[in-house]
């Protein structure tokens, strides 16, 4: 279970309007509320955070807190500021959509790499959500998915692949229990450095944002911070400096397989964020390092794609599995 983050209307007196309303996980160990904060609230700083439990507009159960508070399971964490919640209606855009099937219940998008899945910050256009809402009318939300419509899960930006999008509420809550459940299949092709070792095998590391750059996950192998996170990986083509492997997510946690092969020491190639845009593995010679650079323009994205997709029709309860080539930069 995840827990509740709502976006509120305005309360009734007009002068506080609530932001986020955060009903805290039944499993949640204790932890100081502005680490719980920081960590929960895109954009936010520790410093910010603080601030306002100073100021009081964090409140739990509706009290005032310091920040050393360390939050409990079902606690009721809400933030409350003088300007109104960023207007969260989607602009439809005439964006193309590789549609690999429909049926009254779902669509099976193929996301070309460079396209952000939902609006966000610095990316409040052009982004999938943008095209749904353009296609398709009156799309579902997640319960307080507001700005999401359909969107049952995501992929980064620069991955390319398989995206299942509910079109009935029916069809996003019993696909959104699928992902809670791990019954979902997904498979993804990452081209990492290096051959791992053993070539086949399962990553059980927490992951969790950086302690010093949150725009980054980072495994905490020592389970003191983060969430459970599980990659089963797979080596299909040892190619001696490089290695294409399979990976199958137990778990859907932020940049996990990205961030659970560099653990393992073999970060996804040209993937800028996690190390894996330089050359790691081979020689020095000018020739190979030319090589690697031109690569490197060929698929300016982390080698990652979301390449298969199975899981029970929502309706008819039959078993639906796709597929989908390698796009051209990755080929």
């Amino acid at each position: 279970m995840t827990d509740d983050i709502e976006y509120a209307e305005p309360g009734e007196d007009g002068d506080l309007y609530e932001h986020h309303r955060i009903v805290v996980d039944k499993g949640q160990s204790p932890v100081r509320i502005d680490k719980f904060l920081t960590d929960k609230i895109a954009n936010a700083t520790r410093n910010k955070v603080q601030q306002g439990i100073e100021t009081e507009a964090v409140r739990v159960n509706d009290r005032p807190v310091k920040p050393s508070y360390k939050v409990q399971p079902m606690d009721v964490i809400t933030v409350s500021l003088p300007e109104p919640p960023r207007d969260t209606d989607v602009v439809p855009e005439d964006i193309p959509l590789n549609i690999v099937f429909e049926d009254d219940e779902l669509l099976i998008i193929n996301k070309p790499a460079g396209m952000v899945v939902h609006p966000a910050y610095q990316n409040w256009t052009g982004t999938l959500v943008n095209a749904l809402t353009y296609h398709f009318r009156q799309l579902p939300t997640t319960q307080n998915g507001e700005g999401r419509p359909g969107l049952v899960h995501r992929i980064d930006k620069d991955t390319s692949g398989l995206l299942v999008i509910a079109k009935t509420e029916w069809a996003m809550t019993h696909l959104a229990r699928q992902f809670f459940d791990h019954s979902i299949e997904r498979t993804y092709y990452a081209l990492v450095w290096g051959e791992p070792n053993p070539p086949d095998g399962t990553i059980d590391v927490n992951l969790g944002r950086s302690l010093k750059d949150r725009r980054v996950t980072t495994a905490f192998p020592d389970g003191d911070f983060g969430r459970h996170a599980v990659t089963h990986y797979k080596t299909l083509q040892p190619l001696r400096y490089v290695s294409l492997v399979q990976c199958n997510l137990e778990t859907g946690r932020t940049h996990q397989i990205r961030a659970h092969m560099q653990h393992i020491g073999h970060p996804l190639f040209n993937d800028a964020t996690y190390g894996g845009d330089k050359i790691l593995r081979g020689t020095t010679f000018a020739k190979y390092r030319q090589f690697v650079e031109n690569c490197f323009k060929l698929m300016p994205r982390q080698a990652l794609h979301a390449k298969s997709l199975g899981f029970v029709h929502p309706r008819t309860r039959q078993w639906l599995q796709f597929d989908s080539d390698l796009p051209e930069d990755f080929k």
